[in-house]
């Protein structure tokens, strides 16, 4: 009985956790694997990437390509000024057709017109969300009058309808960035519209990110921070921050289409930029006036630009739901 004893004390021990398939995974790797289990979200993240690279070097396609957005094709028109063909001049030559009046490539418009958007879009998401980031914490952390005052704020902002007072400032404001050394022309279009979207965009990062602070504020590590003699910024920016990466990464690729659109909206609008350069608001402002007699070029725009926000909505709700999984959608509408 004695001999058994020993004999049962002395076999090893299975720890399920060290043996194959009970391997622990980080919260990373958690969310990353139900990200790759979301076809749509996969799906949507290939098309940014497609997008994003091809924007980043535009120069070199067009070039691999042979076409370029500013020269004109005389050739591809017709005595009317429209292109040539049943299909808006698509061809070997222009595979996408050519813009009428013009007879420039519009797939090498589409190309550029990228980039201006993707970029608009990027750095006015930044912008906004740093600014939106840095209220929040402030006014989710301090309370009191600090976070009274600068919610009616930022109440008062969302009201003002900021397309027509984009409209409005447009000519003012752009003449002084221009007076401050920015120059002029499209540069400081682009300038005036990513700093006015910005300064339009970020009431809603600083809401959420508020209403996330005053939960996280309540935690024991917080407290315990407090205890410990921590000061409020070593509190908020090293406590707090770090446990709100997941729903401001959701918050930013959900802005990026809206002011990718955005700029489109503006240039359709003729506060963007101005022709000829390559902008797909221009492209669908100048389809207009040929939609009838050539609606491929109305339609060729129209559907990479809802092709591009489709695709930054689905990577966005993969995000969420990969990082967040039990998280309401609509808390963050």
């Amino acid at each position: 009985m004695t001999a058994a004893i020993d004999h049962a004390m002395n076999e090893p021990v299975l720890d399920p956790v060290a043996e194959p398939g009970f391997e622990g995974r980080s919260p990373n790797q958690l969310a990353w694997a139900r990200f790759k289990k979301d076809r749509a979200a996969v799906v949507g993240a290939f098309i940014v990437i497609v997008y994003v690279v091809i924007a980043a070097f535009a120069p070199l396609v067009c070039k691999a390509l042979g076409i370029d957005p500013y020269s004109l094709d005389r050739d591809a028109l017709n005595e009317y000024g429209l292109p040539l063909g049943r299909f808006g001049g698509i061809s070997a030559e222009h595979w996408l057709g050519v813009e009428p009046g013009t007879g420039r490539d519009i797939l090498a418009r589409l190309i550029y017109g990228a980039r201006i958007s993707l970029f608009v879009g990027l750095v006015s998401t930044l912008l906004a969300t740093v600014i939106g980031v840095s209220v929040g914490l402030l006014t989710g952390w301090l309370r009191g009058w600090v976070d009274s005052w600068i919610s009616r704020l930022i109440d008062l902002l969302m009201t003002f309808p900021s397309i027509l007072l984009i409209i409005a400032l447009n000519r003012p404001l752009t003449q002084r960035l221009e007076a401050m050394g920015v120059p002029g022309g499209n540069v400081s279009r682009v300038t005036y519209i990513i700093l006015v979207a910005s300064l339009l965009g970020w009431m809603y990062t600083a809401r959420m990110v508020r209403g996330q602070t005053i939960a996280l504020r309540e935690r024991e590590f917080v407290d315990a921070a407090i205890a410990s003699g921590a000061r409020s910024g070593h509190i908020m920016f090293r406590q707090i921050l770090p446990n709100l990466w997941a729903p401001i990464i959701v918050i930013v690729s959900i802005s990026i289409p809206s002011y990718v659109a955005y700029e489109a909206v503006l240039s359709f609008l003729g506060v963007g930029l101005l022709a000829p350069a390559a902008s797909w608001g221009i492209m669908l402002f100048d389809s207009i006036k040929y939609y009838r007699a050539t609606p491929t070029y109305l339609f060729i725009p129209g559907t990479a630009l809802m092709v591009l926000v489709l695709a930054f909505n689905l990577l966005g709700d993969g995000i969420r739901d990969a990082l967040d999984p039990k998280a309401d959608r609509s808390s963050l509408v």
